[in-house]
């Protein structure tokens, strides 16, 4: 791993508490050594909030190498550095194993995306995601509209860069589907039929997604430093 490298981290602990989402964290590569690596302090990916963690919790750890392969591993939090740039020290990792991409990282992003019944169960319908990833995603289902039988294919319009979308036509199986607090009924799909470069794009895509978070999140957090000494 290189000196800025963008990691997500999960929380093992709290995996039984609540949701996957709850524990997920970005963070950055800031320095390292031979016993550790150094992060910046990690922000849920959910609630774009810092996070504080006590020493000894235990992360599973994803990053993408140079050659663009999803590796993981487990670490723990040692102790937190103090400085002019705060960071957060980890062990360093003695086994890292590479994972498959569409099992990688999910962002929460609106894209628009129509749903037809596989076997013509429900009157087709448009709609957004909630989130996206290159395994499959999560999307809102509007009032009164049933989602019958477990199979159906979607069609995404994904912008990728200078006002240019693809259209991906994507097979999909239904593994969950949940009425969340506000009454907001939200179905998760796992993709069934997706090729090479569209997994590629989408990849690309929810990268792209991570990085204009990132950088909303430093000029947030540069802004209010600023707006506080004002």
């Amino acid at each position: 791993m290189k000196l800025g490298t963008m990691l997500q981290l999960e929380v093992i602990q709290s995996r039984k508490k609540g949701s996957d989402k709850d524990n997920k964290y970005r963070c950055k590569l800031i320095n390292k050594n031979e016993q550790c690596i150094f992060i910046d302090f990690p922000v849920n990916i959910k609630s774009k909030k810092t996070a504080v963690f006590a020493r000894g919790t235990v992360f599973d750890i994803t990053f993408v190498g140079d050659d663009e392969v999803i590796y993981k591993f487990r670490s723990k939090l040692i102790t937190k550095i103090k400085g002019k740039i705060p960071s957060l020290a980890i062990q360093k990792p003695v086994n890292v194993h590479r994972i498959q991409r569409r099992n990688f990282i999910r962002v929460e992003t609106v894209v628009d995306v129509a749903v037809h019944s596989d076997q013509n169960l429900f009157s087709p319908f448009i709609t957004v995601t909630n989130d996206i990833g290159a395994g499959g995603l999560s999307l809102i289902v509007p009032r009164n509209q049933p989602i019958i039988g477990d199979l159906v294919e979607l069609w995404l319009v994904l912008p990728i860069s200078k006002g240019s979308f693809l259209y991906p036509n994507i097979r999909a199986k239904l593994v969950h589907q949940e009425k969340e607090r506000n009454e907001i009924t939200i179905a998760s799909f796992q993709f069934l039929t997706l090729d090479t470069k569209m997994e590629q794009s989408l990849i690309q895509f929810c990268f792209e997604k991570q990085r204009e978070a990132r950088k909303k999140q430093l000029f947030d957090r540069s802004y209010g430093i600023i707006k506080n000494k004002l």
